[in-house]
């Protein structure tokens, strides 16, 4: 399953609408007022199905993800020099990424892939392509695309 993640362009807050590989709208996400970032997550007839909150007073960046309103997991920064790693306490997954942040691997405890991302260069806004295994796993690589970005977005301003 393929994701066409787009940032909208003109939003007060972070706003993306992701598509399948036909131009579908599948989920749209929005952010709320909120301290640190809250992005909902509505499918594609406007039912809220998940959200992405940053943690604030964390030493680094921290992200809860619910599934609804039920927590799942969280992915976390963690202390590196050059290239960003993250903790994942959802179903033993972790990133492998380049230096740059823009293509990336979410891999699970085995080893195997669940999905991966590549940044679309030469776009007018942050588009990302989500190439998903296994279409049972679609909103929770979402939700880790989403908090990444978020937390990239915070950190370069």
């Amino acid at each position: 399953m393929k994701l066409i993640f787009k940032q909208r362009m003109f939003s007060w807050f972070d706003s993306y609408d992701i598509y399948d590989e036909s131009g579908n709208t599948v989920f749209v996400v929005k952010g709320q007022l909120s301290w640190g970032h809250l992005l909902k997550i509505y499918d594609a007839y406007g039912n809220e199905v998940g959200s992405v909150k940053e943690k604030i007073l964390t030493l680094l960046p921290k992200f809860e993800m619910y599934l609804e309103q039920k927590y799942v997991g969280c992915i976390s920064r963690e202390l590196s020099l050059f290239i960003p790693k993250y903790n994942i306490d959802y179903n033993g997954w972790h990133v492998e990424g380049n230096w740059f942040e823009w293509d990336y691997n979410i891999v699970d405890y085995t080893g195997q892939s669940v999905a991966s991302v590549s940044k679309e260069i030469w776009k007018w806004t942050d588009t990302y392509v989500i190439d998903i295994y296994n279409q049972q796993d679609a909103i929770y690589a979402l939700m880790l695309v989403i908090a990444i970005d978020a937390e990239k977005c915070s950190r370069d301003n």
